[in-house]
């Protein structure tokens, strides 16, 4: 198959709506300028041609050789019989069941655990998507007091612009309703109109391996609100840290690794080495979490050949403490003090 060319033919089934009829990759590659949105939870993919960057199919949706099933979740495109090789369906490969609220699913089963949440069920685990809105609203002039308001008939919260005359002193209200502490608004960084403001990076979306964390800014050149994210490792999963504490301590706070190591994401690895500092563990029923960070660019290479380019967080120190997530808490990821010294 030539990586650099595909087409798909269509046909239209009165019953089964549009359905794939068959395929080749024999004509010039043609992809759309920007890759495709796809939905929460839905991976974007390269095409079973090599060509275009697609949304991957779904457990128990119709596939092709070209249109691919979602790896990440562990699915197969299955054909049935061996002389059917134009359409399949989605199936996921054998793994470990989940349970959630007294429900089994099949690993690759996608399920929504309340109407803010989308879960998957990946060979025992289960990792999960917020279908709401995760924006910050942050003061303007037009809406000084942002709050998230709950609307009745509606599962997610919306913004509503709260009067500064209801609570007397504007300036006492302004962090009232904000999920995300900000660093301003300082004068000094007011430019061209502007008052530039930056929230504090959220925690780390999982407890071990590698996640994301998230902030909010204005600190761009049209001065308009955006969401900034950036890998991120509080420990390697499994890392058995509680050797490492010395004898007559309780805490291995900040561990370095010994040897340089790198960090992979869908398959895709670093093409440098580091030796990062992790934050560690407790024996006495404390949680250790990141308390200062610095943000550094890193460049993955994929077995593709293309180099993406991400920012992860790198920690400098962790802070101990029993403000833990209680053990079946898979949405967990405020739970974390806030780390402070990071602007980057």
């Amino acid at each position: 198959i030539s990586p650099s060319s595909c087409f798909l033919q269509i046909s239209l089934n009165s019953s089964l709506g549009p359905e794939a009829a068959g395929q080749e990759c024999n004509g010039q590659c043609s992809c759309p300028s920007t890759p495709p949105q796809c939905p929460p939870g839905v991976s974007l993919v390269l095409d079973g041609c090599g060509c275009c960057r697609v949304c991957a199919k779904q457990m128990g949706e119709l596939c092709t050789e070209k249109d691919v099933c979602d790896p990440h979740k562990g699915l197969y495109c299955d054909f049935g019989a061996p002389n059917n090789r134009r359409i399949g369906v989605c199936t996921a490969r054998d793994g470990a069941t989940c349970v959630f609220g007294g429900t089994v699913f099949k690993s690759g089963e996608t399920f929504q655990s309340s109407c803010k949440y989308q879960c998957t069920c990946l060979d025992g685990a289960i990792g999960c998507v917020p279908l709401c809105s995760m924006d910050i609203r942050l003061p303007s002039p037009d809406c000084p007091m942002p709050r998230r308001v709950k609307v009745p008939g509606k599962c997610c919260e919306e913004w509503e612009c709260d009067s500064p005359y209801r609570h007397g002193f504007m300036g006492s209200a302004l962090p009232a309703y904000r999920e995300e502490e900000t660093y301003g608004p300082d004068p000094s960084l007011m430019r061209e109109n502007c008052l530039v403001q930056t929230t504090e990076w959220s925690a780390c979306s999982k407890t071990c391996g590698l996640g994301i964390s998230t902030r909010v800014t204005n600190d761009n050149r049209e001065c308009r609100l955006e969401k900034q994210t950036r890998l991120c490792m509080v420990r390697p999963c499994e890392s058995q840290l509680e050797q490492s504490i010395k004898k007559g301590k309780k805490c291995i706070r900040t561990p370095r690794v010994s040897k340089p190591m790198k960090f992979e994401i869908s398959g895709c690895t670093t093409t440098k080495s580091y030796r990062p500092k992790f934050c560690g563990v407790c024996l006495d029923g404390r949680c250790c979490t990141p308390h200062r960070t610095t943000t550094l660019p890193m460049e993955f290479k994929c077995p593709d050949g293309q180099v993406m380019k991400k920012h992860m967080m790198f920690i400098k120190s962790c802070a101990c403490h029993h403000n833990c997530p209680g053990e079946n808490d898979i949405f967990e990821s405020m739970y974390y003090k806030k780390m402070i010294g990071d602007m980057a």
